[in-house]
């Protein structure tokens, strides 16, 4: 609501009441938390990262720290601490960092020798598109993302180069089709691998209660045998 100018003016004491008072109770959320977990609050990621966003709520912000009012948005982030959903995909995301790191790698080293390539080709007829390496790049990076790549780039070319459909479907189904699904794939794979160690945790848990709940049961059976023991005795 803080974006609309209308509602600012209308409304803009109300709206800034309630941003105040939503930012003492997560610094109140945050205290208690602090003094009940202790040192073991700062060895939480999750725990750190509430921390971060809290703080710079309370950091005023003035015309030198401008760019910090704008930071507050971040306390939409707090949804992720809170929806479990979420804190899996985060959490899958942040396990395939190391992979996706080297798929990346990959795909630069794809990215960089298309580039060479058209700029080769097609910077004396096309200029504005591959002029230089790094408009090639540029226009590459549109290709890659399917936006207006035929009508707006390739049939151009094509008119002027009747093979470079070659170039084109072989860089789309290289670096589009292939390297970029790899990322989802792996993101997929660690959110099931995740899924899967709950599910065993969870299994472990429920295991651990059931022989728990056995061995209250066992002490029970012998404690009412013991019971009648005694009683036999006393009625003897």
């Amino acid at each position: 609501m803080a974006t609309s100018a209308d509602l600012m003016q209308k409304y803009g004491l109300l709206i800034q009441t309630m941003d105040n008072i939503i930012v003492a109770i997560f610094t109140l959320e945050i205290s208690l938390r602090i003094y009940v977990h202790r040192s073991r609050f700062f060895k939480d990621p999750w725990s750190l990262f509430d921390f971060f966003v809290v703080t710079i709520s309370l950091i005023p912000a003035n015309d030198g720290l401008s760019i910090l009012r704008v930071l507050r948005v971040l306390r939409l982030f707090r949804l992720l601490t809170i929806v479990p959903q979420m804190r899996l995909i985060i959490s899958a995301i942040l396990s395939v960092i190391p992979g996706m790191a080297s798929v990346s790698l990959v795909l630069l080293l794809f990215y960089y020798v298309f580039a060479i390539i058209a700029t080769n080709l097609f910077s004396e007829t096309f200029p504005q598109w591959f002029g230089s390496l790094g408009e090639s790049m540029f226009t590459l990076f549109q290709i890659m993302t399917l936006e207006s790549w035929s009508m707006g780039i390739a049939r151009p070319i094509i008119e002027v180069h009747p093979y470079a459909w070659i170039f084109f479907v072989v860089y789309i189904l290289i670096v589009t089709f292939i390297m970029v699904n790899l990322f989802i794939g792996l993101i997929v794979d660690a959110i099931f691998t995740i899924k899967g160690e709950d599910n065993k945790s969870e299994s472990i848990e429920e295991a651990d209660h059931q022989h728990e709940i056995k061995n209250l049961q066992n002490e029970i059976k012998e404690l009412k045998q013991l019971i009648k023991n005694v009683d036999q005795k006393l009625s003897k």
